[in-house]
């Protein structure tokens, strides 16, 4: 085992999602994902998502971004942690700033650093774009439960990709259920091949959600802005919400709008909690 330079980074959150960032942008390193998990083990630099930025392959954009969960596993897309790097952009001047990822290009939008938007894209309902194992023709809800087939515990969710696999249950309160065990089931569930996140929401009015969220490759978070959009793409599908709704996650608001272009706008805060140095162990 040796170690590498130590690396520049910004630690940040987005209403305590824990985000990490660093800048590669003029070098050539891309880190594992065994480089990746060490950095989530470190106090300072504890993630549950890093966005690292490369230099942009398409023109136009400020950086390529590859987003690692804490377990060192590529995810398609963070709004979260989108707003941060659209903040740190936004601190040299860029206001506007667009990235790319593996899931398409992010627009953003900077105010202020409590009112950051992302356009999230456009979500994908077609079973295999999400992707499910099964056909499903009506993706609005899935034949999926846990628990007995008379009382299941959490059945029937609505599915979508949103840069990422997500799976929403309805339920009528969020916090009934322990989803600290039934995350993990439910995340690796044969089903999804590509593994899910998976989210509680509980539709409180036709413009209020709250939702709680184990995030794949992370666990419980305390925000998932694309788990929030999720849900809130979700609402409005099954007739529950209209298109323009807050989402309340345990770390605070976020403004989800589905516009009728079929865009997902999403607007929330962030936070710099430090910057720093670290050591990065190689294998």
């Amino acid at each position: 085992m040796t170690r590498s330079t130590p690396l520049r980074f910004a630690k940040m959150n987005g209403l305590g999602n824990e985000i990490v960032v660093i800048d590669f942008r003029g070098t050539a390193k891309v880190l594992t994902q065994a480089e990746a998990a060490s950095i989530a083990r470190q106090p300072r630099s504890r993630f549950d998502q890093l966005m690292a930025l490369h230099d942009p392959k398409t023109t136009g954009t400020a950086a390529f971004v590859r987003i690692y969960n804490t377990d060192g596993s590529l995810s398609g897309a963070c709004g979260n942690g989108t707003r941060c790097i659209a903040w740190l952009e936004a601190e040299k001047g860029n206001k506007a700033p667009t990235f790319e990822t593996e899931a398409g290009l992010l627009t953003t939008e900077v105010e202020s650093m409590a009112r950051i938007t992302v356009d999230m894209g456009v979500p994908k309902f077609a079973w295999n774009d999400i992707p499910t194992r099964d056909e499903f023709r009506d993706t609005r809800y899935i034949e999926l439960q846990i628990g007995p087939i008379e009382a299941p515990i959490l059945h029937s969710p609505s599915v979508v990709n949103v840069g990422n696999p997500h799976a929403v249950f309805w339920v009528d309160d969020v916090d009934a259920f322990d989803l600290g065990r039934l995350g993990p089931m439910l995340e690796n569930h044969p089903i999804f091949p590509e593994r899910a996140n998976i989210s509680l929401a509980q539709v409180r009015s036709r413009t209020d959600i709250k939702l709680r969220t184990w995030e794949r490759g992370a666990g419980l978070t305390k925000a998932c802005g694309s788990a929030a959009c999720a849900a809130a793409v979700c609402a409005s599908r099954t007739g529950r919400a209209e298109r323009k709704v807050t989402v309340h996650v345990p770390g605070g608001p976020l403004e989800i709008e589905w516009t009728a272009d079929n865009r997902i706008l999403m607007t929330g805060p962030v936070e710099v909690e430090h910057r720093g140095e670290i050591v990065v162990q190689n294998s």
